[in-house]
């Protein structure tokens, strides 16, 4: 498999436990990680955020209380994908602990969700599309030497009370 060229920003907010973050979000983690969910050239900035602007972004884009782990701002497709990715750090390693995985795993998981809802995939529009979705980020995960993030459960949709995922 070819993988595609990306132009990536990354950018920490003022975190708490910013060297941890850091540590596992060295950008070649993060590249490898963008590239091997794309389908095509992409530009995209990846931030890191504490709670605080992860809620307020939340609230404000999509009208939904409280910070969600990962956000999507899509602005175009084609001919590359134009996105912006918002992870909030602090619910992340939250859920990475509940979940039982490591924070690398977890932080993985959520940049090949954005990058597939910043190509178009979405899991909010129906069982078949959640399906193909998630089907395809466990098949992407593997391929960079993660497990299952869904464990051995049948399909549902991710975007609920899993991952509380955004777009």
């Amino acid at each position: 498999m070819a993988l595609k060229q990306l132009r990536l920003s990354l950018q920490f907010g003022d975190i708490a436990d910013a060297r941890r973050h850091r540590l596992v979000l060295a950008r070649h983690f993060v590249t490898r990680c963008i590239r091997h969910a794309l389908t095509g050239d992409a530009e995209i900035t990846v931030r890191i955020v504490d709670e605080q602007e992860g809620r307020t972004l939340n609230e404000g884009y999509r009208r939904k209380d409280g910070p969600t782990n990962v956000l999507t701002f899509n602005y175009a497709s084609a001919p590359q994908v134009l996105a912006d990715l918002v992870l909030c750090a602090p619910l992340v390693a939250k859920q990475a602990r509940e979940q039982g995985k490591t924070l690398a795993a977890h932080y993985a998981h959520l940049l090949v969700h954005g990058t597939l809802h910043a190509q178009g995939w979405d899991h909010e529009t129906g069982l078949l599309q959640a399906q193909a979705m998630e089907a395809r980020e466990i098949e992407i995960l593997a391929g960079l030497g993660f497990k299952n993030p869904y464990g051995k459960a049948p399909a549902r949709h991710p975007g609920r009370a899993l991952l509380r995922t955004a777009h």
